[in-house]
């Protein structure tokens, strides 16, 4: 390849080596850099090349790693590791020991704080700021970059009225695209979008009624001004905030039309920008669009059913239902809190509520599905999507943890399909009037069932199956797990031709089938557990627990995710690093028949 500007940055001291006039070419090398990256190994798209100017204009002005710099989410971050030292091993982005897709504090003295989930940069970049003042040095700077879509969540509201009543060295860089994944949302979006490169809204400004120094709004795309103005906030004691416009996608045509697609699109071609054409082979449905095409058949027959989403109406699928039936379904931006509460609000006056919300970002919520939902034994139907191991997105996004954490509260349901045709019959039966809160947990991706549309069925709550008889050893599942076990299952019997392993869905990990489990104690010697979260208070451990209250005996095993969090990879190399790869169940199953 031709030797580029940017081939000679290495780390941004060699940036600041460069004349201002030679950084418009370096931003475009850098988005071609990033477009011909992610066209051939996938990735987040939009983001980093919406803020390829800003990204440069930070390491030119701050004296990047000693000033500090906190990328909100990390979406936006691509041009950052390519300008900090990691150009050369750019291509293995979110592969099985490759960089990770989000900043990462032990991978870069750059990656100053790591982020995954959206709305911490100004909380920890208020952080860093307090304790250079408790260190006396005054001279560092602290920057934090956020989109209008991250500003708007609670928790950045909360940092902007805590770092209003400090004299700290503090700069909000406000990256305003109008955009997250999809469209912002609320009444801040509204405020922003009276706000144009020609000026401030006529209302008072929310950031000076803060105490911040506000500046802007400012063209994210203009080096020049982003240096001019960066340079002078730099000289100006206490809070400040620079609003800057950018557009998501910029330089690539089709990202900047559909901003939504190009967030992440997958592969595409680099010259054209077109996305490659998806295989003409038909697939098994994504749990996420069973979840969102069956709750808008239910919700054409129930008037009292409800859809909320936090900002992921396109990754949940909520987006056929607020198309269908937009006065019903629910897009409340990045406000996990805000949404488990506005659903137990709703349910107290007789609505059916599916609270759809990532695994990982119920995490978020976890007071209010104890206090506002659980605790009023409140019937919140919680849909979990990307529940298990994700994929390449890595530790940030794994939803490994909801079976331990949500447990240990009382008066709620849990339970795990094995497939689309059980998760539709699950989300039929929660809208039939349950008189408790429900969580139904499901993976990212696809199924292997193809004809999933059948008349619906009521679920017996608590009630696990038989899936294969047997003799000495059995292997208990919950959700998609059951696959790998039935297939490591038939991959022993072709090889030793032995067909004694018995394996039962259990289905429901509360309230556990308890008839179920105490037949097969009393039946089989072996008992193996499988599940696709930490063994550390998950699934397992509920069936040890009901082996030693009714004084079981027996030889157990319990595979899971072990007492780390698992790095970025695909699926498959994920599930085979914790041992619940159809091979790693059958090396298991194995030890045991030997």
């Amino acid at each position: 390849m031709q030797k580029t500007l940017l081939h000679t940055i290495d780390i941004p001291a060699d940036l600041r080596k460069l004349d201002p006039s030679q950084l418009p070419q370096v931003a475009q090398e850098l988005r071609d850099f990033i477009i011909h990256a992610v066209a051939t190994k996938e990735g987040h798209l939009g983001a980093s090349l919406g803020v390829a100017e800003l990204t440069i204009a930070l390491h030119y002005v701050f004296n990047t790693p000693v000033d500090l710099v906190v990328w909100d989410v990390g979406h936006q971050a691509y041009g950052h590791k390519i300008l900090t030292g990691r150009r050369e091993v750019f291509e293995t982005n979110r592969s099985l020991n490759g960089i990770s897709g989000f900043p990462k504090m032990d991978e870069s003295e750059y990656d100053t704080f790591g982020t995954g989930h959206s709305s911490t940069s100004i909380s920890a970049a208020l952080g860093m700021a307090i304790a250079s003042q408790l260190t006396g040095d005054i001279k560092k700077q602290h920057v934090a970059v956020i989109g209008d879509a991250s500003i708007a969540s609670g928790m950045a509201m909360e940092a902007l009225n805590h770092a209003g009543i400090t004299n700290t060295n503090l700069l909000v860089i406000l990256n305003d695209n109008a955009i997250g994944i999809d469209p912002s949302v609320g009444a801040l979006k509204q405020y922003f979008s009276k706000v144009t490169l020609d000026g401030a809204p006529e209302t008072d400004n929310i950031f000076e009624a803060l105490n911040f120094e506000y500046s802007g709004p400012i063209d994210g795309h203009d080096l020049d001004v982003l240096i001019s103005e960066m340079s002078r906030l730099k000289n100006i004691k206490g809070p400040k905030l620079l609003h800057v416009i950018t557009k998501k996608g910029k330089g690539l045509r089709q990202a900047e039309e559909d901003q939504v697609k190009y967030h992440a699109p997958g592969k595409f071609d680099a010259k054209t920008g077109e996305v490659y054409p998806k295989s003409t082979e038909v697939l098994p449905p994504k749990f996420q669009d069973i979840f969102g095409k069956t709750i808008v058949e239910l919700a054409s027959q129930n008037d009292k059913i409800i859809g909320i989403t936090p900002a992921m109406p396109t990754g949940s699928s909520l987006k056929y239902m607020m198309e269908a039936f937009p006065e019903r379904a629910f897009d409340v931006g990045i406000a996990e809190q805000h949404a488990v509460t506005f659903a137990a609000g709703l349910a107290t006056q007789g609505f059916q509520v599916f609270c759809n919300i990532y695994s990982t970002f119920l995490q978020r919520a976890y007071d209010q599905v104890i206090h506002d939902v659980c605790l009023q034994k409140l019937p919140v139907i919680f849909c979990l999507d990307r529940a298990g191991i994700v994929g390449e997105d890595g530790a940030t996004h794994h939803g490994i943890f909801d079976i331990a954490y949500l447990r240990c509260i009382p008066n709620l349901i849990i339970f795990a399909p094995r497939n689309a045709i059980e998760l539709r019959n699950i989300l039929f039966t929660a809208q039939q009037g349950l008189d408790t809160p429900i969580a139904i947990r499901y993976p990212r991706g696809r199924g292997e069932i193809k004809d999933w549309i059948k008349p619906f069925k009521s679920i017996k709550i608590g009630k696990g199956i038989q899936l294969k008889s047997g003799k000495t050893i059995a292997i208990l599942t919950v959700g998609t797990m059951a696959l790998n076990a039935q297939k490591a299952i038939a991959s022993i019997k072709k090889t030793t031709n032995q067909d004694t392993i018995g394996l039962y869905d259990i289905r429901f990990i509360k309230p556990m089938d308890e008839v179920l489990l105490s037949e097969i104690l009393k039946k089989y010697q072996v008992i193996i557990t499988i599940e696709d979260g930490v063994v550390s208070g998950g699934f397992g451990s509920a069936i040890l627990e009901f082996a030693a209250k009714f004084h079981f005996k027996n030889t157990f095993e319990i595979l899971g995710i072990p007492d780390s969090f698992p790095q970025h990879g695909t699926v498959e190399e994920l599930y085979h690093l914790t041992g619940i790869s159809e091979e790693k169940i059958k090396e298991t199953i194995l030890k045991y028949l030997k």
